[in-house]
């Protein structure tokens, strides 16, 4: 992990963030402001270092794992078996299989621990570590050595990737309680404020769930190192995306962050890197107000709010054109008949 911390570099360039304001305010004199997708084109120029970012190959990543907590019967009574959800991704029963088609996204779902082996299909990638992780509140959920090989496995995903954008989502029976318990213990805030729905949510669901996620946190009270708080609250889905998501920011690409597991591999990620975040957006597709607390940890707010309540991903593949269209801001709009360098001038 030595390795990823030194090759994410910051995208701070004064020279071409001063160029790339130069050739924002260009636009709006010719053809007025552009609000949000203003700042959102001058983050893209950055993350690619150039006056003239663009796209290709653009990818939607759906990480799968099974969580031993699930046991302790957190799931909700809508919860279907990871399994039945990555079936009908695979088959385009579902929104986002359609959204995604839609917006070229090319949709890849990554077996990283689910309890049942899968047929094999052309959108499947097998890099199962193991058949679900273990009960945090019992035990670790993985070992330490299980949470690398993780995340080297997503190292070798984002390295073998196409294209320069990825979505980021995770997926599976217990994935949002693990998520509410990494992010809590590295955040430092109360799990409550992660795991509750809405003012609607039934108390005695609540109730519980906080029961199995204190007993969790009461097991592990001594960790803190980011590897090892992964380790015990597990993930297989969030290792991988930590691996995949230090990978892409490696190369400059743009990561579009969808949900609360991909928030809570963020938040590791950004501990072994911390210049990772400088190539994220955020998106949501559901309005849990612990994803709102996690979005507050990161100072941030999604990049469209549409009142969603369905699979995390399908926020982000409908914010994917705003995307598209703040570089084309940049890149398609031609000043006077030249288009312009990729790079500012040298200061004088």
């Amino acid at each position: 992990m030595v390795t990823s911390r030194s090759l994410v570099t910051p995208t701070s360039n004064p020279l071409l963030e001063r160029a790339l304001r130069e050739k924002l305010g260009r636009r709006n004199e010719a053809g007025g402001g552009l609000g949000e997708l203003e700042p959102l084109a001058l983050r893209l120029g950055m993350m690619q270092n150039t006056l003239k970012p663009r796209f290709h190959a653009p990818q939607l990543l759906v990480f799968a794992s099974d969580h031993g907590i699930a046991v302790d019967g957190i799931a909700g009574p809508r919860r279907r078996p990871t399994e039945e959800l990555v079936h009908q991704l695979l088959t385009n029963r579902l929104p986002i299989t359609v959204f995604a088609r839609a917006m070229q996204l090319e949709l890849s779902v990554i077996d990283c621990g689910i309890a049942v082996d899968l047929p094999a299909h052309d959108r499947l990638m097998m890099r199962k570590i193991a058949h679900g992780t273990r009960n945090a509140r019992v035990t670790q959920a993985m070992s330490v050595e299980l949470a690398h090989a993780a995340m080297r496995a997503g190292m070798e995903i984002g390295d073998k990737l196409p294209g320069n954008m990825a979505i980021f989502t995770g997926l599976g029976t217990g994935s949002n309680e693990s998520a509410a318990l990494i992010l809590a213990r590295l955040a430092d805030c109360p799990v409550r404020d992660l795991v509750v729905s809405g003012p609607e949510m039934n108390a005695e669901r609540l109730a519980h769930l906080l029961l199995v996620a204190q007993a969790a946190q009461a097991r592990h009270r001594d960790i803190t190192d980011p590897i090892e708080v992964l380790a015990a609250f597990g993930g297989f889905e969030i290792a991988m995306m930590v691996g995949a998501m230090l990978m892409a920011a490696s190369k400059r690409q743009l990561l579009m962050v969808d949900g609360l597991p991909a928030c809570a591999a963020l938040m590791l990620a950004s501990r072994i890197a911390q210049a990772v975040t400088d190539y994220c957006v955020f998106c949501r597709s559901n309005p849990h107000r612990g994803l709102d607390q996690a979005l507050n940890l990161f100072r941030a707010s999604a990049l469209l709010e549409l009142g969603l309540d369905t699979m995390d991903g399908t926020g982000a593949a409908l914010a994917w054109p705003l995307v598209r269209s703040a570089a084309a801001l940049l890149t398609e709009v031609a000043d006077g008949e030249d288009p312009g360098p990729s790079q500012p001038a040298p200061l004088q």
